[in-house]
């Protein structure tokens, strides 16, 4: 090891953990991760209900209590009676999120590194590892999911039904039409895409996804005894994704936004406001309101070029500046100890595994290797949060061109896009995505001669590390790591430490087979139980192998690379 990187790694544990206010054992020690922090203080009489709405793509400026243009009385009025989670984060795009709410591990734990799960590929959350509802399904929970999964559907035994739900309704892709559940991976590559357990669901056409989930939560609720066994119910919309769509009378309260995109934005934001209303009636209807705990959370940040806002956070979905990963969330509980208020405690994504499974009255050691931690006495009581540091992802096969402003050999090579926060602080390399602050969309068109007003133009090119004090410079537009290359190399070392526990990244080609012009124009698993992975379907990536071959030159090639890149560095509608 270079001297470079004793030192720096010596700084850190020695000082770096006292100045940054960072316990050197946070990572280290596994055991600390499955602790329950101060939850003895605190236990329900009975197992709570547990009520976890998600929804897709929505910013931090797309609900009513950050934005009084965006209509949401009921998720202002919940937010309002419970806890405001202004500290909270998710990663930048769907997988992600999802994966680690699910698991309780970063992405570097799950070989998810890298992008997204997309249809074709064979690729699923990792079998081998435990989920948050099959932890659930132990402590005597009854468990449904309803909506968009991303998951990973190749084999049936990455199914939500198989990997701790007791029914399903929903989609297994990233974007689907909200009437007739047809999805795209590509031109000529569609398919129906609505299942309910483990078959296609026909017969809902027309009938728009989030009314649709609606219905199936109340009918869930409606047919649950709630005094015979506690329920834990996920409903992860589609909405507020792409494709643009919502029923007329929504759009209608929104008649005055010139933009067109925005309007129908912010009316699909209203649908899930409604709905979120019909579901808290049912929860009181039926018996389930006085021991819930419903959690309200997005799973990443907005695009603004397809009406959502972030405004005033720098960047939007796919980028690791703070508008791709500062999440709107909230918690609505009668059970809460400290109601109305804001916590300004940094809470993660990963942080709702072993606080629901602590709630739930499971056992979270049996779940080794967690990322996230018991934050209950934090929401519920308003103590200190036992998280210091998040690591927001590295992800080794997103490179920058060029080199990286560290000396060889270097603590960390700041090609590598990753990130992470510690404490105050906020480092990011490589290529973070795109670090614009995009305005409020309020006029006909975008982007325009304004949008230049607010961009990125100062000399980002070949740059590949940036430092901010997130705590004072939310907005991020005070870059220190030129003023503070000692706190550069404190949290490089951490970087460094964490790219020591990751797995493999699985990211595997497209295989043929999933195309659903073989499955009766649908998506389905495609692989048979019986079939092994084959070494070369596995799509692990490791260190010296997969190099990309040298390819011919192509213009239809280049084009085709232009859009593959389009969809995953920027985020199109597919994602």
């Amino acid at each position: 090891m270079n001297a470079v990187y004793r030192f720096s790694v010596f700084s850190l544990l020695s000082i770096g953990y006292v100045s940054v206010g960072i316990n050197p054992n946070q990572v280290e020690d596994n055991e600390h991760n499955n602790k329950n922090d101060g939850t003895a203080t605190w236990e329900p009489k009975k197992r709570p209900h547990i009520i976890f709405i998600l929804t897709d793509d929505q910013g931090f400026n797309d609900i009513g209590y950050h934005n009084p243009s965006i209509q949401t009385p009921t998720l202002d009025k919940l937010a309002a009676e419970g806890v405001k989670l202004e500290n909270y984060y998710v990663q930048p795009i769907c997988t992600p999120s999802r994966s680690q709410l699910i698991t309780g591990r970063y992405q570097i734990h799950t070989g998810l590194q890298h992008s997204i799960i997309r249809p074709r590929q064979p690729s699923c959350l990792p079998l081998d590892m435990d989920t948050l509802p099959q932890r659930l399904q132990q402590a005597g929970y009854a468990t449904h999911m309803v909506g968009k999964w991303h998951l990973g559907f190749y084999r049936k035994a990455c199914l939500p039904t198989r990997r701790g739900f007791d029914s399903y309704l929903g989609s297994l892709t990233g974007s689907v039409d909200y009437y007739t559940y047809g999805s795209c991976d590509g031109p000529g590559l569609c398919g129906y895409d609505l299942h309910e357990d483990e078959s296609v669901a026909r017969g809902y056409g027309g009938k728009y996804s989030t009314l649709l989930y609606t219905q199936r939560v109340r009918k869930i609720l409606a047919s649950h005894d709630p005094a015979s066994q506690p329920l834990f119910l996920l409903i992860s919309f589609q909405a507020v994704h792409t494709p643009l769509q919502s029923p007329k009378a929504y759009i209608y309260p929104y008649r005055d936004m010139a933009n067109i995109a925005r309007r129908k934005y912010a009316a699909m934001v209203s649908t899930v406001d409604e709905a979120v209303r019909n579901i808290t009636y049912a929860l009181r209807k039926y018996g389930f309101y006085r021991n819930s705990v419903l959690v309200f959370s997005t799973d990443n940040g907005a695009q603004p070029f397809t009406g959502g806002s972030n405004w005033p956070l720098r960047g939007r979905k796919g980028t690791y500046w703070e508008g791709g990963v500062r999440g709107v969330g909230f918690v609505h509980s009668p059970l809460l100890r400290q109601k109305r208020r804001v916590s300004k405690a940094l809470l993660h994504i990963t942080d709702w595994f072993p606080t629901l499974v602590g709630l739930a009255g499971g056992n979270v050691s049996q779940s080794k290797g967690l990322d996230g931690y018991d934050v209950w006495p934090t929401i519920s009581e308003g103590k200190e949060s036992p998280r210091l540091e998040i690591l927001h992802n590295i992800d080794p096969l997103h490179r920058r061109s060029g080199q990286g402003t560290e000396p060889q050999p270097p603590v960390w090579d700041t090609t590598v896009q990753a990130a992470i926060r510690v404490g105050d602080w906020k480092l990011l390399t490589g290529d973070p995505g795109h670090g614009d602050w995009v305005p409020p969309q309020v006029l006909v068109t975008l982007p325009g001669s304004w949008w230049n007003l607010e961009r990125d133009t100062n000399g980002a090119t070949g740059k590949s590390v940036w430092l901010f004090n997130i705590t004072g410079d939310p907005y991020e537009r005070h870059d220190l790591s030129e003023k503070r290359p000692d706190m550069v190399k404190q949290l490089l070392a951490r970087l460094a430490f964490y790219n020591r526990t990751a797995v493999p990244v699985r990211f595997p080609p497209d295989d043929h087979r999933a195309n659903p012009d073989q499955h009766r124009g649908a998506w389905v698993p495609w692989v048979g139980e019986e079939e092994k992975e084959e070494e070369g379907s596995k799509g692990v990536y490791k260190k010296g192998r997969n190099k990309k071959k040298k390819k011919k030159k192509c213009k239809l090639c280049k084009l085709r690379s232009f859009f593959k890149n389009l969809n995953t560095r920027m985020m199109s509608n597919r994602i």
